[in-house]
């Protein structure tokens, strides 16, 4: 019988043939935590009475959601996480380094690995051909200790994509789309595999925003095989030693399909304060913006920024409006600067905060007033997310996130290209 990616990626760390609704027991090839989740995992550890861990040299620590430090709680989370990675040899990612998702993507993630994170986004490498999902503080901590995590095979859904993204059109308008016709709760365990011809030109950064949403209607894990555009990828930064060809079977047993022509989609937003609450922007009306977020882990690489800075540049943010620039990753801050992508976004009038999660999670760099209305490119717009459950956050592409900045309410990108 033929298997899914889901099943030959957990079949092959499980050490035997597995399918759908089986449970496991397989090996963890890289785990990771945050600042906001760490500690947790630290002190399950301790309680466990564990001293140290399987491989420092796959285990990690992020510095990244309250970073640097905006309250004293956090820099005492910080100080507890760094003795942490001293005494055990794990990775530390400290201040600057950047998001957790991006910098396993550019530094670790590889084709088949099985990868578990303290973060619901961890799904992201998903991008890169491995199966990655996210887990409590707990269940990481037992990765962590021993290697090994369990868990129930998913079933899959097949996700065949084919044409081109229009002008102006992104994976994130898809991605939205996507989740909006199937329901925040519409593929909850299951694993997304997206193939098909319209992968094909799809770099791995477009395919992340996709895969990093994967988890907002509930998947387990959104997945692409690994082709020329990853071997690329991992060869811009220096891995292409962990390329390896992956791909479903083509006789591979699906619970769903789900055929889309990506020529036909068009810029969409998710409304507050749902991501589901999804609408083409020509039918959301007027609405005027306080706040404009670019980047995060979702839409903070490297072309992200660039497709922004192509409608910002030679223009200006409009006067009643803030812009906000998150970058994902030193990497990234430093590309970004280089080929002078961030000075069109700061002659814009566009504030760069340092790499980190900051304004997404409404920890600070950027909490919203009573009232506000937010375009953001984050994953989420629950109530709350931005620090103030008085705020409300639409969610979209970067290329729409900057046209809103310009016009000062919520705009088409096409307008401007």
């Amino acid at each position: 019988m033929g298997k899914t990616l889901a099943e030959k990626i957990l079949g092959s760390r499980a050490g035997n043939d597995v399918q759908a609704g089986e449970f496991i027991i397989p090996a963890v090839d890289f785990v990771y935590v945050h600042d906001g989740t760490g500690p947790l995992t630290v002190q399950q550890m301790k309680a466990m009475g564990i001293e140290k861990i399987k491989d420092p040299a796959r285990s990690a620590i992020f510095l990244d959601h309250a970073s640097p430090s905006p309250r004293l709680e956090h820099a005492n989370d910080h100080k507890l996480l760094r003795a942490f990675c001293k005494r055990t040899g794990a990775i530390l990612s400290d201040l600057g380094g950047g998001i957790l998702h991006n910098v396993v993507s550019e530094k670790y993630a590889k084709p088949g690995d099985v990868i578990v994170g303290a973060d619901s986004h961890s799904c992201t490498q998903g991008a890169l051909g491995a199966f990655a999902t996210g887990m409590g503080s707990t269940d990481v901590a037992v990765a962590m200790a021993f290697g090994h995590t369990w868990m129930r095979v998913p079933e899959s859904f097949q996700v065949v994509l084919k044409g081109n993204l229009a002008k102006g059109v992104y994976t994130k308008d898809f991605i939205l789309y996507f989740i909006g016709m199937i329901g925040a709760n519409g593929a909850t365990y299951k694993a997304l595999e997206f193939l098909g011809p319209g992968t094909k030109n799809l770099s791995v950064a477009a395919r992340a925003t996709i895969a990093n949403m994967a988890v907002e209607c509930g998947a387990k894990a959104g997945l692409f095989p690994a082709d020329e555009q990853t071997k690329l990828f991992l060869q811009e930064h220096g891995r292409e030693k962990d390329y390896q060809e992956l791909a479903p079977d083509p006789d591979a047993t699906y619970e769903s399909r789900f055929d889309f022509d990506l020529s036909r989609i068009e810029p969409v937003v998710a409304c507050p304060h749902f991501v589901d609450n999804v609408k083409p922007i020509r039918e959301v009306g007027e609405v005027k913006v306080q706040q404009v977020l670019i980047g995060t882990c979702t839409n903070g690489r490297l072309e992200d920024l660039q497709s922004a800075a192509q409608i910002l540049k030679g223009r200006r943010v409009h006067p009643e409006t803030r812009l906000i620039v998150a970058l994902s990753s030193r990497k990234v801050y430093l590309d970004a600067l280089r080929d002078g992508t961030l000075q069109a976004l700061v002659e814009a009038g566009g504030i760069v905060v340092g790499p980190g999660c900051g304004p997404c999670v409404g920890v600070h760099e950027g909490v919203l007033a009573d009232g506000e209305i937010c375009v953001g490119t984050q994953n989420r717009n629950f109530e709350g997310r931005m620090g103030n459950p008085e705020g409300f956050i639409y969610l979209a592409s970067p290329a729409t996130a900057a046209a809103t900045a310009i016009a000062g309410q919520l705009c088409d990108p096409r307008e401007f290209l």
